[in-house]
């Protein structure tokens, strides 16, 4: 028990560290080539633009760099090489024991959070160039949504056909097999769990809500015995902690969508690893463990639905939800803080769930 919980602790405070070493290496590049919007704003999903929300950061997205996410998941991954490469080179009995680079655990999270990332880094290089579709650049969200469909349809592949997982479990009721349904369920939930990433709006915001989710799912695989899970999933949290050391306002760079789309796309992974896999509830507990997000999608769906078939009126000043609240006046950081305290009730009330169900 004892080394389980150092071999999880272990690589999460290396993480950490290694973020912190490399963030003012990034920054100086960030900064020395301007890698932010050339104009302030954004469009939403008609391709028109939001007067609203670029009135309110029309000062704070020209001037601070994108591509923060690159410390998240490099962190994550020089953490993971540099342990299993040690335990290679020096092949001592604590270096293997701290070695949780596995093929049955931390490949398919790990190849989530590795190609969501270097997509998005693409997206964002086109966003700061100005060569993409519209207003701001990057890829056009039908193209990015393809793409993120793209890498979970081969992960759920892997799943159904590799792992020979068909079902999910419920609470009380065991598991329910699904069959080939299982594919596209897993799609879904993916993309899903995507467009939850649009909560990255707010400095600070994104960050913590990730670490509470992160550290949730790292406690349930931990849980059922899944230690090389639950250390990969303490190594993200220990890169997300060194991203957000940097991003508590101001913001020296922001996230962007190197960072929300891998991490997405590696939650969800890892909710399926907790879920028929690992004997638990993973996937029944995602949207409480993850409510942030599922409160942010849902505010959109209900700005877009309230406009559709009430002719053009809204619920929202603004959504997301989290900018409605700083277009009533909120300072952003008020809006941060408590999106971090839902976060950490929704995350706990996830675990216990997960635990107990």
């Amino acid at each position: 028990m004892v080394i389980d919980f150092v071999k999880v602790v272990t690589p999460a405070a290396l993480a950490f560290f290694v973020g912190i070493m490399l963030t003012p290496v990034l920054t100086h590049y960030l900064y020395k080539y301007r890698v932010w919007k050339k104009k302030p704003g954004k469009v939403d999903m008609d391709g028109k633009e939001t007067p609203i929300f670029n009135k309110l950061h029309e000062n704070k997205e020209v001037g601070t760099p994108r591509m923060g996410g690159i410390i998240i998941w490099f962190s994550a991954l020089v953490t993971i090489l540099g342990v299993f490469l040690i335990s290679k080179f020096f092949p001592f009995e604590i270096t293997q024991k701290l070695d949780f680079l596995s093929r049955d655990q931390t490949w398919l999270p790990l190849f989530a959070l590795v190609a969501g990332s270097l997509v998005g880094l693409l997206d964002d290089f086109l966003e700061v160039t100005g060569k993409g579709k519209y207003l701001a650049g990057g890829l056009s969200l039908k193209k990015r949504l393809l793409i993120v469909g793209t890498i979970s349809l081969f992960i759920a592949w892997w799943f159904y056909e590799k792992l020979e997982i068909a079902s999910i479990g419920i609470p009380f009721l065991g598991d329910i097999n699904i069959g080939i349904f299982f594919i596209p369920f897993f799609i879904l939930v993916t993309l899903a769990l995507y467009a939850g990433g649009i909560i990255d709006g707010i400095d600070g915001l994104s960050g913590g809500v990730f670490v509470a989710m992160f550290a949730a799912y790292g406690g349930i695989a931990f849980y059922q015995d899944q230690i090389n899970l639950a250390a990969f999933a303490a190594t993200v949290v220990g890169a997300i902690l060194a991203f957000l050391w940097y991003n508590i306002p101001p913001a020296r760079f922001y996230m962007s969508e190197t960072g929300t789309m891998g991490l997405t796309i590696s939650l969800a992974v890892i909710a399926f690893m907790t879920d028929s896999l690992g004997g638990g509830h993973g996937v029944f507990v995602l949207p409480i463990i993850a409510f942030p997000l599922v409160i942010a999608v849902g505010s959109v769906i209900i700005q877009v639905l309230s406009k559709k078939f009430r002719k053009g009126k809204k619920v929202f000043i603004v959504a997301p939800i989290h900018h409605h609240f700083e277009a009533i006046g909120w300072p952003s950081y008020k809006v941060a803080m408590r999106f971090w305290v839902i976060g950490l009730i929704s995350a706990l009330i996830g675990l216990i769930v997960g635990l107990i169900g």
